[in-house]
C-alpha cells in the first residue's frame, strides 16, 4: 500500500496537455400540458453578476443549446407567452463536467391555476455520438423489452454475437464486457449465459468504446459497457416489464426497476428473472486425407442441442451523500441459475472407397447450477476546487458453480449389430474468488488544462477441479488418468497518468498505464498423473494519444486521430492443459504454454454534427490467440495457439438522419480487410478476408401513442477462427403503443423474420483434414411485452455519483 501511495502521488506531480472538449449547455422547454414551447427565449448568464452572455431561442421541438462555453457557474433564465419566468439553479462547467443536458424544463402558466400531477416525458435517440464513445439508447430500442441482454447486444450497431457467445465490437474479438463500468470477469460460455439472465427490461444503454484510454484497464480490443437503469430523482420511482417470445421453444422473463431518494440516501434496486428453452444445431462434413491428398475416410456428424435455462438477478445499491461534497455507495449483486442440455448426436463414418463403416449415436446430459456473488463499497470526495476529486473503489466477486456431465456412446457395425459402448460421468465443482481494488483522482490546472491519475490491484483465485468416473451400470469407478485438478492465481497492479490541454481548436490528450502481471498455474497430479505447474511474470506499458481539431469555429465539423496499445490476456480455462470431451469425434483442450496478445491501433475520424461519422482505422495484433484444430485419426482436438502476427483494415461510416419529422433512420457501413501470418501445427496459416456489414435501423414515431421500428442485419463472408462464414442476413421489427397516460406500454417485436441467420462454415488450413458445418439456432421468433412506469418523484435534484470510478478489470474466467 505504501508502494501504491508513493507512486500514486509521483503522478500526480505531473501534467501536460488536454483534450479538446466542446462545452455545451442544453436543454428543451415545454409547458405543463407536455407540449414543446418553440420560441421560448433562452438566456444565458453570468451567475456571479447576471450579466447576460449569450441568447438562443427554441427551435421547432422547443429544443436549445449553447456552445463553446468556457470554464465557469452559469444561470438560464428563460421567458415564453403566457408562461411565468423561470430561473435555474448554478450551473456549472469545468473540465470534468463539459456537457450539461438539463431534464426538460416545465414552465409553468402566467395565471395561477390548481395543476394536476404532470407527466414528463421525452424520447432519446436510439444512438449518439459522444466524443469518446458510442451510446445506445436501449429503451428507444423497442424489440429490448422482449429480449435478454445477449440478445439486446446481438441487435446492437456494431456488434456482433457469434454462435458460442463471442462477442465482437466493428469486427474484433476479445471484447471487455462492463456492467455499471465494472467486470464481469467472465468469458465464453459463462459470460453469454450470465448476459442472458438478464433482462432487456433492465437496461438503460450500452456504450461502444473502440479507443479506451489509459484510465481503463489495458486488456481487450475494446469496451462494452452496459449501463442498468437508475433513477436518481427524489421520491419513489420505478418500473416494470414482462416479456415472453416464442419460437420452436419459449422465452419468458421480467424485470423491476425501484428507487427511493430521501435527502441524503439514495437507494437502487434490480430485480430479474428469465426462463428459456432453446435449440442448437450442428451438422457437420469431415473429410480426412493421406499425405498424397486422397480422400481415406469421410464422417458425417449431427449434433441437436437443446437447452433449458432458468436464472435469477438481484441488485441492490446505496448512495449516501455524507456531506455535501463525499458520498460513500455499496453494492450487492446475487445472480444464480441452473442451465440443463440434453445433446443428441448421431455419425455415419465412410471408408476410402466411400462405404459405409461404422454407425454411432450418443448423447451428453449436462446440469449446472451455479451461484455468483458481488459486493462494491466506492467513496467520491470533490474538493473545493470545480472539477478536484477522488475516487475508491473495492470489489469482492465470488462465483460457485456444480456442473455435471453423463455421457453414452454407442458404436454399431454396417449392418446394425452392436460393436462397442461406453458410459461415463465429469463432476465438474468450480469456486472463484476475486478481490480488486482502485483509487482515481482528477485535476484541473488553467487555462483548460488537467491531469488524472490512478492505481489499481486485482487479485484471482480458480480453482476448478473435473472428476471423471466410469459407468457400468449403477457402479461408478474414477478414472484418474482421466481427471483433472487445476488451480490459477493472479495478481495485477497498475498505474496510469493522463493529461489534456485544450486550446481555441485543438487538443491532446496522452496517457501512460503501467501493468506488471504475475501468474502461476498448477495442475495438481494424483498416482496416476503426474503434477505440473507454470509461472508467468511480465511489466508492459500501454501509452495512447488522442488529438482533436475543430475544422470551424462553431464545431461542426471536426477531425480525431488516436492510438492506442492494448492487451488480451488468455482466460484461465485456456491455460488448463486438460482434454476435455465434447462429442465422440470432438475434444478441447487448453495451453498453458499461451501468451497475451498485443494491440496497436491508430483510428482518424471525421465527425459532422451528430449525424455523420466517418473512422479509417489499422489494427497490428501479436501472437495472436486463436482456436487451432488438429486431426488425429478421425477426432478433432481444439485448442488454443499464439498465431505470430494478424492485421485489420478498417472502414467505418455512420449516417443517421430524419428524412421527416416522424421517421429517424440509422445506416452503418463497414468495410475491412483482415488476415493472419502463422502456424497452424505443421500447416501455414495466412487466410485473408475481405468483410462487408451493413446495418440499417429505421425509427417511426406515429400518432396516438403508437410507433415502430424496422431493422436489417447483412454480413458478408467472414474469417471466424480457422474456418470461413459464408454470406448471413436478418430482419426484424417491432411495434408500440403507450397507454395509461404513457405511463404503460404494449409491444410486439418480430426477430429474424425469413430465418435466415443460419452460419455455413468451412475450415482452413487443418493437416490432411477439412470440415463443412451448418449452425442453426432457434432465432425466428416473435415476441410481446408489458411494460409499466409508477411512482412519484418531487424533482428533488440530487448530487450525481460517478460510476466510472468503478472497476474495468477485464474478466477472463471460462
Amino acid at each position: 500500500m505504501k508502494t501504491s501511495a508513493i507512486l500514486l502521488l509521483t503522478l500526480f506531480s505531473f501534467s501536460i496537455f488536454a483534450q479538446t472538449i466542446s462545452k455545451t449547455i442544453s436543454g428543451t422547454v415545454k409547458n405543463t400540458q407536455n407540449e414543446i414551447l418553440p420560441g421560448a427565449t433562452v438566456k444565458l448568464l453570468k451567475a456571479t453578476d447576471s450579466l447576460m452572455l449569450a441568447r438562443e431561442i427554441t427551435n421547432a421541438n422547443g429544443k436549445f443549446q449553447f456552445n463553446n462555453l468556457q470554464n465557469g457557474t452559469y444561470l438560464l433564465a428563460i421567458t415564453a407567452m403566457g408562461q411565468k419566468p423561470f430561473t435555474s439553479v448554478a450551473l456549472t462547467i469545468d473540465d470534468t463536467r463539459s456537457n450539461i443536458v438539463l431534464p426538460v424544463i416545465v414552465l409553468l402558466p402566467a395565471k395561477n391555476i390548481e395543476l394536476k400531477e404532470v407527466v414528463v416525458k421525452a424520447k432519446r435517440p436510439l444512438i449518439e455520438q459522444d466524443i469518446d464513445k458510442t451510446i445506445v439508447n436501449v429503451e428507444s430500442m423497442i424489440s429490448s423489452a422482449t429480449s435478454n441482454t445477449l440478445e439486446v447486444l446481438e441487435k446492437t450497431p456494431g456488434v456482433t454475437v457469434g454462435s458460442n457467445g463471442e462477442i465482437s465490437l466493428n469486427g474484433r474479438s476479445g471484447i471487455l464486457v462492463l456492467i455499471d463500468c465494472r467486470a464481469t470477469y467472465m468469458s465464453g460460455p459463462d459470460l453469454a449465459a450470465y448476459l442472458k439472465s438478464l433482462p432487456g427490461g433492465l437496461l438503460d444503454k450500452i456504450e461502444l468504446m473502440d479507443n479506451p484510454s489509459a484510465k481503463y484497464d489495458a486488456a481487450g480490443n475494446g469496451i462494452i459497457n452496459i449501463r442498468l437503469k437508475k433513477n436518481r430523482v427524489g421520491g419513489f420511482t420505478g418500473n416494470s416489464s414482462m416479456g415472453s417470445s416464442q419460437g420452436v421453444y419459449g422465452r419468458h422473463n421480467g424485470s423491476l426497476n425501484m428507487n427511493y431518494n430521501h435527502k441524503k440516501l439514495n437507494v437502487f434496486a434490480n430485480l430479474g428473472a428469465n426462463k428459456e428453452k432453446n435449440y442448437n444445431n450442428d451438422v457437420f462434413d469431415r473429410l480426412f486425407y493421406d499425405t498424397r491428398g486422397q480422400q481415406t475416410s469421410n464422417v458425417l456428424l449431427l449434433n441437436d442441442n437443446i437447452s433449458d435455462n432458468k436464472s435469477l438477478n438481484a441488485i441492490l445499491e446505496l448512495d449516501f451523500a455524507a456531506t455535501p461534497k463525499t458520498t460513500y455507495g455499496l453494492m450487492l449483486n446475487l445472480n444464480g441459475g441452473t442451465r440443463n442440455a440434453i445433446i443428441d448426436y448421431q455419425s455415419n463414418n465412410y471408408n476410402t472407397n466411400r462405404l459405409l463403416d461404422a454407425i454411432g449415436n450418443g448423447n451428453t446430459v449436462l446440469n449446472d447450477k451455479r451461484t455468483n456473488f458481488g459486493t462494491n463499497l466506492n467513496l467520491q470526495h470533490k474538493f473545493n476546487k470545480p472539477g478536484q476529486e477522488m475516487m475508491v473503489d473495492m470489489n469482492y466477486l465470488n462465483y460457485q458453480s456444480n456442473g455435471n456431465q453423463r455421457v453414452q456412446n454407442f458404436r454399431y457395425l454396417p449392418e446394425g449389430a452392436l460393436a462397442e459402448q461406453d458410459e461415463f460421468l465429469y463432476l465438474v465443482p468450480g469456486t472463484i474468488n476475486i478481490y480488486t481494488a482502485k483509487a482515481d483522482y482528477v485535476h484541473p490546472l488553467k487555462k483548460k488544462t488537467s491531469w488524472e491519475a490512478g492505481v489499481k490491484s486485482s487479485v484471482i483465485d480458480n480453482d476448478n477441479i473435473s472428476n471423471y468416473f466410469n459407468v457400468k451400470g449403477t457402479v461408478q469407478t474414477i478414472d484418474n488418468g482421466k481427471s483433472n485438478h487445476f488451480k490459477y492465481h493472479e495478481n495485477i497492479n497498475a498505474a496510469y497518468f493522463n493529461t489534456r490541454k485544450e486550446w481555441k481548436r485543438v487538443g491532446i490528450q496522452l496517457g501512460l498505464r503501467a501493468e506488471t502481471t504475475q501468474a502461476r498455474g498448477n495442475q495438481l497430479g494424483n498416482e496416476v498423473v503426474q503434477g505440473s505447474t507454470f509461472t508467468k511474470n511480465y511489466t508492459k506499458v500501454f501509452p495512447s494519444l488522442f488529438i482533436n481539431y475543430k475544422l470551424d469555429s462553431l464545431n461542426k465539423n471536426s477531425l480525431n486521430l488516436s492510438f492506442t496499445r492494448r492487451i488480451n490476456r488468455p482466460d484461465y480455462q485456456s491455460l488448463n492443459p486438460f482434454v476435455f470431451f465434447r462429442d465422440q469425434y470432438s475434444y478441447t483442450a487448453g495451453n498453458p504454454l499461451l501468451f497475451p496478445q498485443y494491440q496497436n491501433r491508430i483510428e482518424l475520424k471525421f465527425q459532422h454534427k451528430q449525424w455523420l461519422q466517418m473512422g479509417l482505422s489499422y489494427n497490428r495484433f501479436t501472437n495472436v490467440i486463436f482456436q487451432t484444430t488438429e486431426a488425429i485419426d478421425t477426432i478433432f482436438i481444439t485448442r488454443p495457439n499464439n498465431v505470430a502476427s494478424g492485421f485489420m483494415l478498417l472502414l467505418n461510416t455512420t449516417l443517421s438522419a430524419s428524412p421527416t419529422k416522424w421517421w429517424n433512420l440509422i445506416y452503418t457501413i463497414r468495410l475491412s480487410h483482415m488476415g493472419l501470418n502463422g502456424m497452424s501445427y505443421t500447416e501455414k496459416l495466412n487466410p485473408r478476408a475481405y468483410v462487408a456489414r451493413f446495418e440499417v435501423y429505421n425509427q417511426f414515431r406515429l400518432n396516438k401513442g403508437w410507433s415502430a421500428d424496422l431493422s436489417g442485419y447483412y454480413a458478408s463472408s467472414d474469417l471466424n477462427g480457422q474456418a470461413y462464414t459464408d454470406m448471413m442476413y436478418r430482419v426484424g421489427g417491432a411495434v408500440q403503443k403507450k397507454i395509461w397516460k404513457d405511463k404503460a406500454s404494449l409491444r410486439i417485436s418480430v426477430d429474424d423474420v425469413f430465418h435466415s441467420w443460419i452460419r455455413h462454415n468451412r475450415s482452413v488450413s487443418i493437416k490432411q483434414a477439412q470440415f463443412f458445418q451448418t449452425n442453426e439456432s432457434d432465432t425466428q421468433r416473435i415476441g410481446v411485452a408489458f411494460t409499466y412506469r409508477f411512482g412519484k418523484d418531487t424533482f428533488a435534484r440530487k448530487r450525481r455519483h460517478n460510476d466510472n470510478a468503478a472497476d474495468d478489470e477485464k474478466g477472463r474466467v471460462n
